[in-house]
């Protein structure tokens, strides 16, 4: 009987021409994925609407859109048109941000299939995340769909980072707002590895097909009222590594 090729043998010559066009920097850590045979590579098609249409554009078109002044020019990682448009989480958001070397310490903060990161990047002083919203509803999320032991996992760990960012109500963070919780555990569990990440929630402005919202402000109040929801102050330990832009998709048609 002749070799039978392996089930992941079409996935790693994918990555291997993704490797190809990568940056030196981040070629091994991708490489260590691949030798591992674990991939969160979430493929995604061309944006027809809302934040993935808009921040696909911003990427592609318009980076300057999304980068603050006070961050150190920011190489995008993800989504990239050479690269399906791809998402990713887990250990594959980790290689893909030079951290692969935390990839163990992840798995006993969180479960497999944590957040799936809208964008990715790496600047001189770290990683950037992107979490991307075009209208109001996409801020609301309900509790975990985790079952057991990973429910406990992400309580417990969610409880934890309330606490430690001075939140009255930790017990309400797997419960409500889940998707914005989950973005700051993952900004903490990486800020207390010593890497220097930085979160951006990146609100679009004046979607014409959601009616998003067209004014910052907007935006500002549904974050003051998800904290407030969850006894989070409007300073805290994370604070300064958090980024919130208001890109207006007028710049992006």
């Amino acid at each position: 009987m002749g070799h039978r090729p392996s089930r992941h043998s079409h996935q790693i010559k994918k990555y291997q021409k993704f490797i190809d066009t990568r940056a030196p920097e981040i070629r091994h850590s991708v490489e260590v994925a691949i030798k591992g045979h674990r991939f969160m590579r979430v493929k995604q098609p061309k944006g027809a609407k809302g934040s993935l249409k808009w921040l696909q554009r911003a990427v592609e078109r318009r980076p300057d859109l999304l980068q603050p002044d006070d961050i150190p020019q920011i190489e995008w990682r993800s989504p990239l048109k050479s690269d399906d448009y791809a998402e990713y989480r887990d250990r594959d958001f980790l290689n893909l941000v030079g951290c692969a070397q935390h990839a163990d310490a992840l798995s006993d903060f969180w479960p497999r299939g944590g957040p799936q990161w809208d964008a990715l990047g790496v600047s001189e002083t770290g990683p950037v995340l992107v979490e991307a919203k075009a209208h109001i509803p996409e801020f609301f999320s309900s509790r975990t769909a985790a079952t057991e032991p990973s429910k406990h996992r992400i309580e417990s760990s969610l409880r934890k980072v309330a606490i430690d960012l001075g939140a009255t109500r930790p017990d309400l963070w797997s419960e409500i707002y889940f998707q914005y919780c989950n973005r700051l555990a993952f900004l903490w569990w990486l800020r207390e590895q010593g890497v220097k990440a930085t979160l951006f929630y990146v609100c679009f402005l004046n979607d014409p097909d959601l009616n998003g919202p067209t004014k910052p402000e907007t935006w500002d109040a549904a974050f003051a009222s998800a904290n407030y929801a969850l006894g989070l102050s409007k300073r805290h330990k994370l604070s300064g590594s958090i980024k919130y832009l208001y890109p207006d998709v007028t710049q992006l048609s």
